[in-house]
């Protein structure tokens, strides 16, 4: 299915948002309630630049995809025992996760600290996703998500800022494996190969020496 990009984003951001409105530092109810919930912040799916003027919170912006070169020759995929599926195209996906905060708070670095904080650790505690963790078209699947902290270098991290035409935030890049993109093209019929029996042959040497 070609909505697993999405599914798997929104995958992402329902899994931060519950757990950091359940922290009773940044989230809770009442008057007692952290920032992120008094605040009323998000995670959002849209460019730490689109996030400045909107709204504050975390920005889980999906700014790369690559073809999981492991996966590419994987082969094709039997649906039952007279038709196999075309193997599908795998992906990893890169989120750069921004935590944001509004001029009306002076910017608050100390929350877009704690929010990093919280990011990193509930990563680290659950980097796989599958089964009820899964959200959208994925519900139900067999997917398995992997995430993974990545080291952006310098020049990099300059690439994605000076894309974003915007100033520097404190940011981390997490990589997402393997998404799957089911094949557009119909299943085709056929039989498993049950058994595989090896045949044999004989050269034979005519007498002026040559093979028959």
């Amino acid at each position: 299915m070609y909505q697993s990009v999405l599914a798997t984003s929104k995958t992402l951001q329902h899994y931060l948002e519950t757990q950091i409105v359940a922290d009773p530092f940044l989230g809770g109810s009442g008057p007692g309630a952290g920032p992120f919930t008094a605040r009323g912040m998000k995670v959002s799916l849209r460019t730490p630049k689109e996030m400045e003027t909107l709204e504050e919170g975390l920005s889980l912006w999906l700014y790369r995809v690559v073809v999981d070169d492991q996966s590419l020759n994987d082969p094709p995929r039997w649906i039952s025992a007279t038709q196999m599926q075309d193997r599908p195209l795998p992906l990893r996906l890169h989120y750069l996760v921004t935590p944001l905060t509004s001029r009306d708070n002076d910017g608050d670095p100390e929350t877009e600290q704690y929010l990093l904080g919280k990011v990193l650790q509930l990563f680290h505690s659950k980097p796989c996703f599958r089964g009820a963790d899964l959200r959208e078209q994925l519900t139900g699947t067999d997917t398995q998500l992997t995430v993974r902290l990545e080291t952006m270098g310098l020049e990099e991290i300059t690439r994605v800022w000076d894309a974003l035409e915007g100033s520097y935030q404190l940011s981390v890049s997490y990589e997402v494996s393997t998404v799957h993109i089911d094949s557009g093209l119909q299943p085709v019929a056929g039989r498993r190969v049950k058994v595989a029996l090896p045949e044999y042959g004989v050269i034979a040497r005519d007498e002026a020496g040559s093979a028959a």
